[in-house]
């Protein structure tokens, strides 16, 4: 069985009329992540795409479920299952409309945050042990709409920001990676990230 040293899952709903949207910001992080390393998606199964990367000696598993939003977690489990992989080397990529738009977060654990993937990732695997690379969204919705905001596409104004935290997200994974997880929660979060120097890919 092949070594898998992170599982990083981007969160999104697959069909078209999806793809830009706000909710599927974990899509395109992991999306970027791998055309930066040059890899590709293929789709395994019904249930998800996979792309695998080499960065810096890990091998690195990149998933996009394809079972909708809410069943995330089963073509999270069914990967997990598949490939042996324990809970801790599990990163997941998420939409946080409780960040300003730009911020990123990483978190080793904890509960869904009221967020419809990250618990059916919780629901299928029986664990809450994972880690979230959480993205800002924004909140810039009224009562009863989040749904409708969640599933609308960013704003034209919005687009650099956006395309900038995507970035920086590809280079917190890569951090992670490099640093492992307690330095790069600190470094990220605290945002010291982004006055260091990442060394290139070996």
């Amino acid at each position: 069985m092949e070594r898998i040293d992170l599982l990083i899952v981007g969160l999104g709903n697959h069909t078209e009329q999806y793809l830009e949207t706000r909710h599927n910001i974990g899509w395109m992080v992991a999306t970027a992540f791998c055309q930066k390393h040059h890899s590709h998606f293929v789709p395994i199964s019904s249930q998800y795409y996979l792309a695998k990367v080499n960065f810096a000696g890990n091998n690195v598993l990149v998933m996009l479920p394809r079972t909708y939003m809410n069943n995330s977690g089963i073509a999270v489990r069914a990967v997990v299952e598949k490939y042996q992989i324990s809970v801790e080397k599990i990163l997941v990529i998420c939409d946080e409309y409780n960040f300003p738009l730009g911020k990123i977060h990483l978190k080793d654990s904890g509960g869904d945050g009221g967020h419809n993937g990250v618990r059916s990732v919780i629901e299928k695997l029986g664990e809450t042990k994972f880690m979230r690379l959480r993205c800002g969204i924004g909140r810039n919705f009224g009562e009863n709409e989040l749904v409708q905001y969640v599933l609308s596409p960013f704003e034209p104004e919005e687009i650099p920001i956006r395309d900038q935290m995507i970035s920086r997200a590809v280079e917190a994974i890569e951090y992670l990676l490099l640093k492992g997880k307690s330095r790069a929660m600190s470094d990220i979060n605290s945002e010291k990230l982004w006055k260091i120097e990442i060394p290139p890919k070996q």
